[in-house]
């Protein structure tokens, strides 16, 4: 038991806590690379990008591996807004408008795309349009993306953003000094505290995120039966 255990006597549990509240957030950004790819994967198949994989940097920080996932989600915000830019251009203006109406069925605005997908990408497929769809003309699709990596950006520009991501296959007591570093052992509270203010943002937004490249992935199923 360390010195000041004796002093402040809850700080074991706290230090599981610690460990507790770190695997958490390392399943989160697991669970994002996992979903960014399978994103980059729909769009390298279905509109021609030529995005590349990424993987989670095993040796690196908390922060290093939010840095990743945001350069891939800009890189595919990037695609996206060239789609976007060249279905402005083609369509009539009343039919763009249609594709960001919220209450417009799904099913017209993927026949308002297929009209012109053709031009953009080179060849017509409905399951193109189904992709043009949820990622272009969705607004909420948008949205979900823009919050992910400004959390991201918060928990990497943190005190959690110094933390190796690999800590967790050593003992205990190296991975409380690796998370805290020069902070005292006393204030494992504020840790805590820490880890649970952006882990609450950081589930909620990873959640979303997947929940809406699962709609795109099952929308492109459909289109292809």
């Amino acid at each position: 038991m360390a010195q000041s255990d004796f002093l402040y006597p809850e700080n074991p549990k706290r230090r599981q806590e610690v460990n507790r509240l770190h695997q958490q957030l390392l399943d989160c950004l697991s669970d994002s690379f996992q979903a960014t790819n399978r994103l980059t994967g729909v769009l390298n198949i279905h509109l021609g990008c030529s995005l590349a994989s990424i993987e989670m940097k095993r040796d690196g920080t908390i922060k290093e591996n939010c840095d990743i996932i945001i350069q891939a989600i800009k890189k595919i915000q990037k695609e996206l807004q060239e789609v976007d830019d060249a279905l402005k251009d083609k369509l009539e203006p009343t039919l763009y408008r249609k594709l960001q109406d919220i209450k417009e069925r799904e099913t017209e605005k993927i026949a308002i795309v297929q009209k012109v997908i053709a031009v953009i990408l080179g060849e017509a497929t409905s399951a193109a349009s189904a992709v043009a769809v949820k990622l272009v003309g969705s607004n909420i699709t948008t949205g979900i993306i823009n919050k992910l990596v400004t959390v991201l950006a918060q928990i990497g520009a943190s005190l959690l953003g110094s933390i190796g991501v690999a800590v967790l296959g050593l003992g205990l007591d190296m991975i409380i000094r690796a998370i805290l570093g020069a902070v005292e052992k006393t204030q494992l509270q504020a840790a805590i505290k820490s880890y649970e203010t952006h882990l609450m943002e950081f589930k909620s937004a990873s959640e979303k995120y997947h929940h809406a490249i699962t709609e795109v992935t099952n929308t492109v199923k459909r289109q292809m039966r």
